[in-house]
């Protein structure tokens, strides 16, 4: 692995610049520490748009990029999931950095082999679960609280973008992996039911897992909603969180906050007392939680990727992290299809 000065521009491409893929390129563009030198895709039209617009080369192959750019040392990977292993595995066994959107691969198995290819090479591996970088997020990781249940919730309307895998791939896996990263413990049961609307795959799912430390979390999404909603809360002994991913706001219910306050009601419940005139949201201590953060999220990841290509330290989301929320998401799959509902068969209205 070639570890180079953290002040120095790092050469980075962008293959696949679809929706999430144009994005980093715009976002590489602008970054101090980056370079961006060419884009790939397979319709020479967008990526010769793409070029014009952020200043770079573009090709339609991944074999002319590499043969025009043999010193480059990073790449963002955002090419249709079924393709993951191919291109990237390409680029990690000749050691270049490789940042492969969400989610690492179709299955643990694929996973495992990208892994494999880093480890062999020495080459970075990070994976684009980006709500991580929300700042929604970072304040309750900073809280290290330790939750006893977790409720998620991630609808927006049908984009007709990712048809070829379920909702649970496309847009649960996000809170996957968030849900794994708090519990902090491996998954003892999963329970799960998901309904297919539009696409071959499931359109709507609702999970119920359970972490063999005891903490229970419940994860909807859905592309089918009129509106976009994502929201996360967090129950535990020492407070409860509420976030909302898509405003970037939250707010916290300490139980250190409300110590007395509690103290207090439950010595006039013990007294018999008439608490029905008491406004139980005058009573307790909310804090909004502080958001601000000098980037959006996709530029914190780029920025972390390239610190992690630059220093050689561990990325942020690594190819482990990916594969767990891979692993997770294929049980989740796996419930759905186990799940018998009775209502089958019956007239539909």
């Amino acid at each position: 692995m070639c570890v180079m000065a953290e002040g120095d521009k790092i050469d980075v491409a962008v293959i696949g610049v679809g929706r999430m893929g144009r994005h980093h390129a715009r976002i590489y563009a602008g970054l101090d520490g980056a370079n961006l030198v060419a884009v790939v895709d397979a319709d020479d039209d967008r990526a010769g748009e793409t070029a014009d617009r952020f200043g770079c080369a573009d090709y339609e192959t991944v074999d002319a990029l590499l043969d025009a750019h043999p010193d480059l040392r990073a790449v963002t990977v955002a090419v249709p999931t079924l393709q993951h292993v191919e291109v990237a595995g390409m680029l990690l066994e000749r050691g270049i950095a490789c940042l492969v959107e969400k989610p690492l691969a179709p299955t643990t198995d694929a996973c495992r082999a990208l892994i494999d290819f880093a480890q062999r090479s020495g080459a970075t591996l990070a994976v684009g679960h980006t709500e991580r970088f929300n700042p929604a997020v970072r304040v309750v990781t900073d809280m290290h609280i330790t939750p006893r249940f977790i409720e998620v919730d991630r609808v927006s309307p049908m984009t007709f973008r990712s048809l070829d895998i379920g909702v649970v791939m496309d847009m649960m896996i996000h809170d996957l992996d968030l849900v794994l990263m708090f519990a902090d413990s491996p998954i003892k049961r999963v329970d799960a039911t998901g309904v297919a609307v539009l696409a071959e795959n499931e359109d709507v799912a609702n999970a119920r897992l359970l972490f063999e430390n005891g903490c229970v979390a419940n994860l909807t999404a859905s592309r089918l909603a009129l509106k976009t909603h994502r929201k996360m809360r967090l129950f535990s002994e020492a407070a409860y969180v509420s976030l909302d991913y898509h405003q970037r706001s939250g707010v916290a219910i300490r139980r250190s906050d409300n110590e007395q306050a509690l103290v207090e009601i439950r010595s006039q419940i013990e007294a018999g007392a008439d608490l029905t005139d008491i406004d139980y949201s005058e009573l307790v201590n909310v804090t909004e939680l502080d958001m601000e953060a000098e980037h959006d999220p996709l530029t914190g990841q780029l920025q972390s990727f390239l610190h992690a290509v630059a220093t050689g330290d561990s990325p942020a989301v690594d190819g482990a992290a990916g594969m767990a929320a891979v692993d997770a998401a294929e049980r989740v799959v796996a419930a759905i299809k186990e799940h018998t509902w009775a209502g089958l068969g019956k007239a539909r209205v």
